[in-house]
């Protein structure tokens, strides 16, 4: 058998090495073992040991005439070396044959990637007649429990979008079932990134495909019992596959880690940028804090924020936040004459009020969508995004409609709409907001002459493209803030604008564990905007964004007495800053800009979001570490990871408490905290 070179691992084994297994290809963390029918299953490889995940599995197949292909019984297996943009790499081949189709799984080992190993799988009708073919599946693969496991046996990260907006990182119950289909869930909810991940407290799987646009595939994770998990990485689409002919999978990938998802979106945002993904640089105004007017609903006046814009700049927020309720309606993106009565005269004067008081100033908008009230839905009709069914596609919460974003001429207009607002309005960035902005329906209007309908699918990072180079040619330092309202994130609008945000959390723990998975896949150099406060656990909940390094934000109301332009006095309350809120928010506007931990580096890998309790989260910020704690109440040790072995003071840099003297590299003090504890370690 051959030997281990380096950290990548080839054998061809016999039957009596491990059961079953005839071929296999590893790299460093991660082995792929093949057995006679190219059934597979993943071992994981750290300190030392070996960790079947699961048995073997058919966990490639293709479903013709309503029947999947499960066994293929091998003919011949190869290896060899090559170099593509992803670096150096080992391959192996193999082939067998079922019912006239050959399968050819082709498996890649990259040193540079020693936890992942990517396959691709070609079927070749080798019969005399057509195949209708309803799609194909790639590593679907059994998790075990681990034995003796206490507690949830499993986590997992769920990357589809869904109307019901779901956590994206859950614990796994017995029964559990969600497709992570990353087409449309409903009318305006869907899209997001290519990864599945299931781990257990010793190591987890994740799967996923690396194509560089976005595909309509989907993720099923399972638990079909109380000590299995699955995963697996699905596309149905029907095509017909002639004698001689060849259908290919796109590129897929499985990946092992230890602790939580955060190592395996780092892999995958990692093969991304090897392959050609840069994401931007975000100007240094991107970390200040915000202030949003949406406090004042769609019915604001603009003499509300006139009124409110001194206290906002008093407690140090440093950007303004126009939102909703400006515009006529959807798609023509116009001034309403009730807030503006002069036009763009008033609207610069009102950015102009924000510039002289020392702050930025950005503006919401929803591009993409039309109203059916429109000017714009008059003269071009031809515009509309038509669904599969031929029906124009409805956006619900703005009662709109959606514009094709592969028609030039759509993406042509909304430049222009950005050349307004940033070059002659003067606005410094732009909240772009939508669930349905994470992706689209495939477009059938026959209008826009698609090569195919998944042209439009495909056509939305572009479109995003386009509005970012757009700001930028004006204001190279332009902020843009995409908030997919909830949904789970498409990574392939990501290289084009330099803010993420939690998008309407519905807890402290969506905002940390979204902080967590945008941190992953956009690294550190962007800012993480933990949305309104006011969406947290009891409406005032800082430190959740501060602990992950998050830019904090707000839309209160001031005056505390005023109680128009919502529709309840219950709205007008909750959001009011009284003299009590103030103080508080002025604390955390201090500690956030004291520390500015969005410009340290997030240590994601020290800390399991699923399984290490209390749940914590680490910063490095030059010589010091950042901790946070998360508990309803805690009476017990914590342990301080990932330091130098050297002594540290520590100081919960909330309360301005000493909280002693440690020594790394690990270092454990025994506390009590209800909530949150925040801590500083400074070497001494």
């Amino acid at each position: 058998m051959p030997k281990c070179t380096g950290p990548i691992l080839i054998a061809v084994l016999s039957a009596s090495h491990a059961a079953g297994a005839v071929a296999s290809l590893a790299s460093g963390h991660v082995r792929l073992e093949f057995n006679a029918t190219l059934h597979s299953r993943v071992i994981a490889r750290f300190n030392g040991k070996e960790t079947p995940l699961g048995p073997f599995s058919d966990s490639e197949t293709i479903r013709i005439d309503g029947r999947n292909l499960h066994d293929f019984a091998m003919t011949s297996s190869a290896f060899s070396s090559f170099r593509d943009r992803l670096g150096a790499a080992r391959r192996l081949v193999l082939r067998g044959i079922s019912s006239g189709v050959e399968k050819t799984v082709t498996v890649d080992s990259y040193p540079a990637l020693p936890s992942m190993l990517l396959v691709t799988v070609a079927y070749t009708n080798k019969g005399n007649a057509s195949l209708a073919v309803d799609g194909w599946t790639n590593h679907a693969y059994q998790i075990d429990a681990q034995p003796g496991a206490v507690g949830p046996a499993f986590w997992s990260l769920q990357s589809g979008s869904y109307e019901k907006r779901p956590d994206w990182i859950v614990p796994l119950t017995a029964g559990f079932n969600q497709q992570n289909y990353l087409g449309m869930n409903a009318d305006d909810y869907g899209g997001g990134t290519p990864v599945s991940d299931v781990w257990r407290r010793d190591v987890g799987l994740a799967v996923g495909h690396v194509e560089l646009q976005p595909k309509l595939v989907s993720l099923p994770v399972a638990m079909p019992g109380a000590s299995v998990a699955t995963v697996a990485v699905e596309y149905r689409h029907k095509e017909i596959l002639a004698p001689g002919e060849s259908l290919r999978t796109f590129r897929t990938f499985a990946a092992v880690h230890q602790g939580d998802c955060f190592a395996a979106l780092r892999d995958y945002r990692r093969v991304m940028i090897l392959q050609g993904v840069r994401f931007p640089a975000s100007p240094d105004s991107g970390f200040e804090p915000i202030w949003c007017a949406w406090g004042f609903g769609r019915g604001f006046h603009v003499a509300q924020i006139d009124r409110a814009l001194p206290t906002v700049e008093s407690l140090g927020f440093k950007w303004v936040t126009l939102d909703d309720g400006w515009q006529t309606a959807e798609g023509d993106w116009n001034l309403n004459p009730s807030k503006f009565p002069h036009g763009d005269a008033d609207m610069k004067a009102f950015v102009s009020r924000i510039h002289a008081a020392g702050m930025k100033a950005q503006l919401w908008w929803s591009p993409m969508s039309v109203s059916p009230k429109s000017h714009l839905i008059e003269e071009h009709p031809g515009w509309l995004l038509l669904d599969l069914t031929g029906a124009r596609r409805k956006i619900s919460w703005w009662d709109s409609y959606y514009l094709c974003p592969a028609v030039p001429a759509v993406v042509s207009y909304h430049q222009q709409i950005v050349q307004k607002i940033i070059g002659e309005w003067g606005f410094d960035g732009l909240k772009i907001d939508g669930q349905f902005l994470n992706a689209v329906p495939p477009c059938t209007n026959p209008a826009h002459h698609h090569r195919r309908p998944e042209d439009a699918v495909e056509a939305v990072p572009l479109f995003f493209k386009a509005i970012a180079d757009a700001a930028k040619a004006i204001k190279p330092g332009a902020l843009i803030e995409l908030c997919p309202c909830g949904t789970s994130y498409s990574f392939y609008s990501m290289p084009y604008y330099n803010m993420g945000v939690a998008s309407d959390p519905e807890s402290s723990w969506q905002v940390r564990s979204k902080g967590k998975v945008l941190k992953a896949l956009m690294g550190d150099t962007l800012p993480y905007f933990g949305d309104h406060v006011e969406l947290s656990d009891g409406g005032n909940d800082f430190a959740s964004t501060v602990g992950v390094g998050g830019v904090i934000g707000t839309e209160f109301r001031w005056p505390p007495d005023d109680r128009t332009s919502l529709p309840s006095d219950a709205d007008a309350a909750k959001l009011a800053l009284t003299p009590e809120k103030e103080k508080l928010w002025a604390s955390w506007v201090r500690i956030y800009r004291e520390k500015m931990l969005p410009k340290g580096e997030y240590l994601g890998t020290l800390y399991d979001i699923g399984f290490d309790r209390p749940e914590a989260h680490a910063i490095r910020k030059q010589d010091r570490t950042y901790y946070a704690f998360f508990a309803p109440t805690w009476a017990g040790t914590l342990e301080l990871r990932g330091l130098s072995p050297r002594s540290y003071r520590l100081t919960d840099y909330v309360h301005d408490r000493d909280l002693g003297v440690v020594g790394g590299p690990k270092a454990r003090i025994a506390v009590e905290f209800r909530g949150s504890l925040l801590i500083e370690a400074a070497p001494q």
